[in-house]
């Protein structure tokens, strides 16, 4: 048997030509051994595509440790990120700022590793993943601004933009559906920057890939338009390195299936499910370690693999610093682009005292607000040359496409993506997009498609990033199409995504405030919700108020109040004629409109926005769950509950109890019972 310190000195002398054994195996026992410390995590996938990965990060990815924000460094995202600890050892090992210390507390509490990769934690992490498919459909969005920005601006024999993105994926991403929408998109625009590594261990939790997947991925790839590469020894380095090598010079998106053994060298477990998601135990980390003549001393690098990765340092920050140069000479001759696209963050939108949104004169007259928002968007896209963005197949109903040519395949130029029917993974390529840097993303589809885009949408708030959603035909009005297509629960569920803006104006005017809110906040995602039919127009008044408090009064008879009628979106002409009703009943109502709910809540809260002390009427075309918590026990909710119905919008929700005479009603009874001196019951 080898001793320990006898096991140490070999480490320590090998010889330069087995530096990349070393440096997989270091990547192996570095994963190994944060898992067996936390107790928890996933070792499996660490141990079998350690080869892979440091081929690829030491040989491939153009990136510099120093700088990990650099504009046109390779992006390298974790799709499978249940295999986080592979990556924290590659960021360690390679000279990110993630000292041994973090990696010993992975997955603690406040730990820069956590169970599964987080954008903004640690450095080098270029998103949040775990949840299958998501960080593939990523790498698709962070591919595709790549080339539209070296579409504007490598311009006079400049060249600022030219990098990769480089995605490992498991059989569990491929599995997920959003894996064939952005894979089936990436091979229609020919992204050529993308390549997806493979992780091909025929494994998942319960057992066997192949019990419930035995697609052949390379024959799907091919016929979505990709490359398709095979590697059969997922642990030949050479093999590795000329995969990537020929992928990198294919001019269409590359595939590469790389076969690997899922817990490579644990024994009793190595090749099976009990590999995935669980410690290997000490008695097992000590065998591989006599096996691999490895130190016992956790987390273990050997100075051989510090001094090459400092040779590869090196290089890195001679490519970085080449850029610099490069960046330097294209801003001081293109200063406008520069400015338009500074490439290291996303732009900032125009000021709308420079470039106004709102302009209810423009309406003449009642305008859906999906209408109202398209001559807004037209407006800020005219202003905002980073704005970019398109739709899941519906531009011409939600309103969505902007002046300057669509992104085609051989003109990445344009600024209208045609994202197809792949709301899923539109969301999730608009993340990558933002993630990316230099363009400011949107995309639209009609508000019941939401469900079908709800994960990249929860992803893009935890992320706090700065991508809008325009969500149309937002109620049962919709109408004839019937109950599949008209929302009910979709509005009330995005108000529950913590750091989702949700704004539903009621009209012209308000819709061009909630795109001037939604430019300005590059810290979260907003969602427009938006009318199919038309509303009467309500003017600008006020709309100070929605800014700061979510909610503007828009009609306020003389004298007493007796009741408010609070509305958002279409309800608020509703809850106008409704008030126009109970004042010829002598019963004096005070309108409401309430834009963006969660402010408004919060101005009731520190007194900002003041209500009468009356009664209050909440009416919305949806769920009632949430104004219920809003109201109070005098007040009243009217909206619905349950699934709609085909026919003509205004029957539909009439049937469903929301018409003027059905709010009229609601607030009599209410106001009868206040005067009365009888409590309501809120419901």
């Amino acid at each position: 048997m080898t001793h320990r310190a006898d096991r140490a000195a070999t480490v320590l002398a090998a010889p330069a030509d087995d530096v990349d054994d070393l440096a997989v195996r270091t990547l192996r026992f570095l994963a190994a051994d944060a898992v067996q410390a936390a107790s928890s995590g996933h070792p499996g996938l660490p141990l079998g595509a350690a080869p892979a990965a440091w081929v690829l990060w030491s040989r491939h990815l153009r990136h510099d440790p120093a700088d990990p924000g650099w504009p046109d460094r390779d992006r390298f995202v974790l799709s499978a990120g249940h295999g986080s600890a592979l990556l924290y050892a590659l960021l360690h090992v390679t000279g990110y700022d993630l000292p041994v210390a973090e990696l010993a507390r992975f997955r603690r509490l406040g730990s820069r590793t956590p169970g599964h990769p987080e954008h903004g934690r640690t450095p080098g992490v270029e998103t949040t993943t775990g949840p299958l498919g998501q960080g593939l459909a990523n790498a698709v969005g962070m591919a595709l601004a790549e080339r539209m920005l070296a579409a504007r601006c490598n311009v006079d024999g400049h060249r600022v933009v030219g990098h990769r993105t480089w995605a490992l994926v498991g059989d569990g991403c491929l599995m997920e559906g959003i894996s064939h929408e952005a894979a089936s998109l990436a091979g229609r625009l020919g992204l050529g920057g993308l390549t997806v590594v493979f992780d091909d261990n025929d494994v998942t939790i319960d057992g066997p890939a192949r019990r419930s997947c035995a697609d052949d991925v390379e024959a799907r790839f091919r016929a979505y338009g990709w490359a398709t590469l095979r590697v059969e020894d997922g642990t030949d380095l050479d093999a590795l390195d000329r995969a990537y090598a020929e992928a990198a010079d294919d001019e269409r998106p590359a595939f590469i299936a790389v076969r690997t053994t899922i817990g490579h060298g644990a024994p009793g477990v190595a090749g099976t499910s009990k590999a995935h998601g669980s410690p290997l135990g000490e008695a097992a980390i000590a065998e591989m370690r006599r096996r691999w003549s490895w130190p016992d001393t956790p987390f273990h690098v050997p100075p051989a693999v510090r001094l090459a990765v400092a040779e590869r340092r090196a290089r890195w920050a001679a490519d970085r610093a080449e850029w610099v140069r490069a960046h330097a000479r294209w801003r001081t001759a293109h200063p406008c682009l520069a400015a338009e696209f500074p490439l290291d963050r996303i732009p900032a939108p125009p000021d709308p005292a420079d470039r106004p949104l709102v302009d209810d004169r423009a309406a003449g007259g009642p305008m859906a607000t999906r209408k109202a928002s398209g001559a807004a968007l037209a407006a800020l896209a005219d202003a905002y040359p980073a704005l970019v963005g398109g739709s899941a197949d519906l531009a011409s109903s939600t309103g969505t496409a902007i002046p300057g040519g669509d992104v085609t395949p051989v003109d990445f130029a344009g600024r209208t993506i045609h994202f197809g029917i792949r709301e899923h993974g539109m969301a999730a390529a608009l993340n990558g997009i933002a993630l990316h840097g230099g363009l400011r993303p949107f995309g639209s589809t009609f508000l019941v498609f939401s469900d079908y885009l709800r994960p990249a949408l929860r992803l893009s708030a935890l992320m706090r990033l700065p991508v809008v959603h325009v969500f149309t035909h937002d109620s049962v009005y919709v109408g004839e199409d019937g109950p599949t297509h008209q929302p009910v629960e979709q509005l009330e569920s995005l108000r529950l995504i913590p750091g989702l803006t949700v704004l539903r104006p009621a009209d012209a005017a308000e819709t061009g405030l909630a795109w001037e809110l939604a430019a300005a906040d590059l810290d979260g995602p907003t969602a427009l919700v938006l009318s199919r039919q038309d509303l009467p127009v309500l003017g600008a008044e006020g709309l100070a108020d929605v800014r700061r408090c979510g909610a503007r009064t828009v009609a306020d008879p003389p004298g007493a109040i007796d009741v408010v009628l609070a509305a958002s979106g279409s309800e608020v002409a509703l809850a106008l004629e409704a008030a126009a009703v109970l004042r010829a009943g002598g019963v004096r109502a005070r309108v409401v409109s309430v834009m963006w709910r969660e402010r408004f809540e919060e101005a009731l809260r520190a007194g900002s926005f003041r209500l009468p002390a009356a009664p209050v009427v909440w009416v919305e075309a949806g769920s009632p769950t949430g104004w219920r918590a809003v109201a109070g026990p005098r007040d009243a909710v009217v909206g619905i509950d349950r699934f709609g119905a085909s026919g003509p919008g205004s029957a539909v929700a009439a049937h469903l109890g929301l018409s003027v005479e059905a709010v009229a009603r609601a607030t009599r009874r209410l106001v009868g019972r206040d005067r009365a001196g009888v409590a309501a019951d809120g419901g």
